[in-house]
C-alpha cells in the first residue's frame, strides 16, 4: 500500500482525536440503496470484505483510514438515447412535442427505473493522519477528491479544522530558483522532469520529461520570464516525487534505499507486510514534509 500521490492539509495538534475510532465506526460505509446514486463511508484500511476488521490501523503517531464508495453507474448517453425514443412515441401519438415539464418527468422516471439495475462501482481513498505533525495526507492529486476525505472525518467526529498547505513565498519563485542554480535543501536532489510556465495569462507551457534540468535549454526558457510550476525531485536517494506550485505531491514512489528496509522486517503473513509497508510509507512522507515545510517556507497553523 504506498501512495502515489500526496495532497496535505494541516491541523492543531492539540486537536483532540481521542473519539476518532467512535466516529469512524459510526460512519462505516453503508451499501448504496436502490434508489441512490452513491454512498460513501469508512471501511478497513485491509479492505471492505470483513465487517469486523478495525476500521483504521495505528502505527505510533500515525494512523490509516479509508474512505470507500459505492457509485451507480448510469451512463448520460444511455438514459438520452431511452428519452429521445419515449419523447418521439409521445409525439408521434399526440402529433404534438413535450414540453419541458413532461420531458424532465420522463427523464426522472427513467432513472428511478433504471438505478436499482445499474452497475454499482467500487472506490477507495487512502489516508494517514500524523497526530505528530498536525497532518492529514490523502492519496490523491485532486483536490476535490481529497477535500471530500477530509469532510467524511468532520463528519465522523464532529469537528476537524484542517486546512490545505499554504505558503508564506510563492512556491513557483522557489522552485524556479532551484533549477536556476540556488542551493537545494540538504538531501534533496533535482530529477528529470519539469513543467515551466510563461507568467502572463496564457502564456506559452513547456513540459520537459526525462530531460537534464541543469542544461543551456532550461536556461533559455528561464531567461525569457519561464517559471517552473512542477519540479522532480528525490530525498536522500529514498524517495522521488514531483511538486507543484500547488503544493501537491505527484508520482510519489519509495525507492531502493527506502523499500531495502522492508526485507530487514520482523513478522510473517499480509497483515504484517502491510503494516511494514505503512510504518515505512509514513515515515517517509513525514520526513519529506519536514525538508518541505523549511525548504517551501510552509505556514503554521493556529490552534
Amino acid at each position: 500500500m504506498f501512495f502515489r500521490n500526496l495532497t496535505f492539509f494541516r491541523f492543531p495538534t492539540t486537536h483532540d482525536l481521542a473519539e476518532l475510532d467512535k466516529g469512524l465506526e459510526e460512519c462505516r460505509l453503508k451499501p448504496v440503496g436502490p434508489l441512490e446514486l452513491s454512498s460513501r463511508g469508512f471501511i478497513s484500511p485491509f479492505g471492505r470484505a470483513d465487517e469486523e476488521a478495525a476500521i483504521s490501523n495505528r502505527i505510533g503517531s500515525a494512523i490509516w483510514l479509508t474512505v470507500g464508495g459505492e457509485d451507480r453507474l448510469l451512463p448520460g448517453a444511455v438514459i438520452n438515447d431511452m428519452l429521445a425514443k419515449k419523447l418521439a412515441e409521445i409525439e408521434q401519438k399526440e402529433g404534438r412535442k413535450p414540453g419541458g415539464r413532461t420531458r424532465k418527468r420522463l427523464k426522472d422516471e427513467l432513472i428511478t427505473d433504471l438505478m436499482p439495475r445499474a452497475f454499482i462501482k467500487p472506490s477507495r481513498t487512502d489516508a494517514i493522519i500524523d497526530l505528530e505533525h498536525g497532518l492529514v495526507i490523502v492519496d490523491s492529486s485532486s483536490r476535490k477528491t481529497a477535500e471530500n476525505v477530509i469532510s467524511e472525518i468532520r463528519r465522523a467526529v464532529g469537528s476537524f479544522p484542517a486546512l490545505p498547505l499554504n505558503a508564506e513565498v510563492a512556491p513557483r519563485s522557489i522552485l524556479t530558483g532551484w533549477v536556476a542554480g540556488e542551493p537545494l535543501p540538504d538531501g534533496i536532489m533535482l530529477g528529470d522532469e519539469c513543467e515551466l510556465r510563461d507568467p502572463v495569462d496564457q502564456g506559452a507551457v513547456v513540459k520537459c520529461q526525462r530531460q537534464e534540468l541543469e542544461s543551456d535549454e532550461i536556461a533559455k526558457h528561464l531567461e525569457t520570464g519561464k517559471q517552473v510550476t512542477r519540479l522532480a525531485l528525490s530525498l536522500d536517494d529514498h524517495v522521488s516525487f514531483v511538486i507543484g506550485e500547488d503544493l501537491i505531491v505527484r508520482k510519489f514512489k519509495l525507492l531502493d534505499g527506502a523499500v531495502d528496509q522492508l526485507e530487514h522486517s520482523d513478522g510473517d503473513g499480509l497483515r504484517a507486510e502491510l503494516d511494514a509497508r505503512f510504518a515505512l510509507m509514513s515515515a517517509e512522507v513525514k520526513r519529506l514534509f519536514v525538508v518541505m515545510e523549511k525548504a517551501l517556507k510552509l505556514s503554521k497553523v493556529e490552534a
